[in-house]
């Protein structure tokens, strides 16, 4: 599945990624470098930034639903007190 973002988080992301070049490698970037590095970073590293978001997914989900007898379980039958005797006639 290819890495996008909505328009909205690409324009940020544009308007950072020149911010950064300009204030860190003191020099001009224009929109069409900016947008092919932002692309590039996307194919190339976007990738293995989501597989390691849905891994610790994963991990997170696997850990909760092994737990999640102990958390979500009520215990039955707890009307009458263990230590009381049936009454017989």
């Amino acid at each position: 599945m290819p890495v996008t973002l909505p328009h909205e988080t690409r324009k940020h992301a544009l308007t950072s990624l020149k911010r950064f070049w300009n204030e860190s490698l003191d020099a001009e970037v224009s929109d069409l470098q900016a947008m092919a590095l932002l692309d590039f970073f996307l194919k190339e590293i976007g990738p293995s930034v989501y597989n390691a978001g849905v891994a610790e997914a994963q991990t997170y989900l696997r850990d909760r639903l092994e737990d999640l007898e102990s958390t979500c379980c009520e215990p039955e039958f707890t009307y009458w007190p263990k230590s009381a005797s049936v009454r017989r006639k």
